[in-house]
């Protein structure tokens, strides 16, 4: 245990009552008129004051017959008494806020594509309608923010996934869609095509994330590609958006990323929608068997897959906050 937390248990606990009448002598530098203020008598406002200085080990008044004078402890004690008692009186008032989600605290992670767009608005709305609420925003991908679910460091986040993608446990309520389009470097060849298909972008390096950062959008981009009978070519992995378009910039290679990414303009790189393709003249009609070999098939058009944000928290948490984001989130969504 430090010292200062000894020195604390030690110190004696004063109450409230004995600031107010501190505060009713020091405003009217006279004990009578402070005693009738207070609805008592001299004596014990007299008394009062007295164990208060006591307790404090401090002189706060300088007293004659004829005057009372505050002493430069008490002049210093003033401004905080008077901080002290209210914050005291906004207590129960607090209290019935905090129990209706009017007060608190809200931990509310979110992936950097929500802070693109929408993000922004809505917690300035949010703290418009809630100012007394707290609202503590974590940047997080949504494997760390599975995580944190799990050992209770947040209480709802913003998460990038592929359409039905249901977390274990947890709520989800989607609030917006985006399709995936191909940042390309400005300098390439790419860029100067009116029309992008995939079979443009088969040989083309590719950026992507980590799978375990987001796992079902991963696998549905690569799904894209095993669907043409080919294998996307990794180039470099990078986590958030931010980077993964700094590095198509850099001339690394392709991305694919969330429609929405096109906020973050940054010099180097252009966004196109690729336009569906058959697959590749080797595959149509055939798919692979079991042990390598062909069957006849049903070709099918390049299928661009798409992601979904959404809002995800615990319908087992405890905090009245969390009710009135999602109430708020569902509302804006609309």
């Amino acid at each position: 245990m430090t010292d200062l937390v000894t020195d604390f248990l030690k110190s004696p606990l004063i109450e409230l009552r004995l600031w107010r009448q501190f505060l009713a002598v020091a405003e009217e530098l006279h004990f009578s008129r402070a005693a009738r203020r207070l609805n008592m008598t001299q004596p014990p406002l007299t008394q009062a004051i007295a164990q208060l200085e006591v307790l404090l080990g401090l002189k706060l008044f300088d007293r004659t017959k004829r005057s009372v004078e505050l002493t430069v402890a008490g002049m210093a004690l003033i401004p905080e008494a008077r901080d002290l008692l209210t914050r005291a009186y906004a207590l129960p008032a607090y209290a019935r806020a905090s129990a209706d989600g009017e007060a608190g605290r809200l931990r509310l992670a979110f992936v950097s594509t929500v802070g693109f767009d929408l993000l922004p608005g809505w917690v300035r709305a949010f703290r418009e309608q809630h100012p007394k609420v707290q609202l503590e925003l974590i940047e997080a991908t949504g494997d760390v923010q599975l995580q944190a679910f799990e050992r209770g460091e947040i209480d709802a986040g913003f998460m990038l996934h592929s359409p039905g993608f249901a977390p274990p446990g947890l709520v989800c309520r989607r609030i917006a869609q985006d399709p995936l389009v191909v940042a390309v470097p400005e300098q390439s060849d790419l860029a100067a095509k009116d029309r992008i298909t995939l079979d443009d972008l088969i040989e083309q390096p590719l950026v992507i994330f980590p799978r375990r950062i987001l796992p079902s959008l991963y696998d549905a981009i690569f799904a894209m590609y095993h669907a043409s009978g080919q294998l996307p070519r990794v180039a470099q992995e990078a986590i958030q958006m931010q980077t993964i378009v700094n590095l198509v910039s850099a001339g690394l290679g392709i991305a694919w990323v969330p429609d929405s990414v096109r906020q973050f303009q940054r010099p180097g790189v252009v966004y196109r929608t690729l336009f569906s393709t058959k697959p590749p003249a080797n595959v149509i009609g055939r798919t692979k068997g079991r042990a390598g070999s062909t069957r006849p098939g049903k070709a099918h058009p390049t299928e661009v897959p798409g992601c979904e944000t959404s809002l995800i928290w615990s319908n087992t948490s405890a905090n009245p906050v969390l009710a009135r984001f999602v109430a708020f989130i569902g509302q804006s969504a609309e």
